[in-house]
């Protein structure tokens, strides 16, 4: 036998910085924002946004989209117009319709600060009632 056994675990640093990924928060909006999406072939197609974030979402289609085919993403938030681009992801059965997650493709600095600002805002407005409410 090897008196000096090796030991298979990696060692750690304790200087070695430990990356910590966040996630953006998500705000649910439960279909009470309406989207257009813009195929490109220049059909439109309506829906409604589910859940919402600065790099994606969920939107409630009457009919599922294809994965990975790029569209264009109009909507309003708290007076503002977002049309930005996005890349729809796998679609998943609901008990009307289909419920189809996205992230945005390139979102402009602009663009990602309105969202972010409205989000928060809308945030605000929810703990507000949810206050007023108790």
């Amino acid at each position: 036998m090897d008196e000096q056994a090796e030991s298979t675990a990696p060692e750690v640093s304790a200087e070695e910085p430990q990356v910590v990924v966040t996630r953006p928060f998500r705000v649910k909006l439960r279909g009470s924002v309406l989207v257009l999406l813009r195929l490109p072939n220049r059909r439109d197609v309506r829906g409604a946004i589910h859940q919402l974030s600065v790099t994606g979402g969920v939107v409630h289609l009457e009919k599922p989209l294809d994965e990975k085919i790029e569209v264009q993403l109009i909507f309003h938030l708290k007076g503002a117009t977002i049309r930005e681009k996005a890349q729809m992801l796998f679609p998943m059965w609901a008990t009307q319709g289909w419920m189809q997650p996205f992230r945005f493709v390139s979102l402009s600095d602009g663009s990602r600060e309105v969202l972010d600002t409205h989000l928060k805002s809308i945030i605000g407005d929810t703990a507000k009632g949810a206050a007023a409410g108790a």
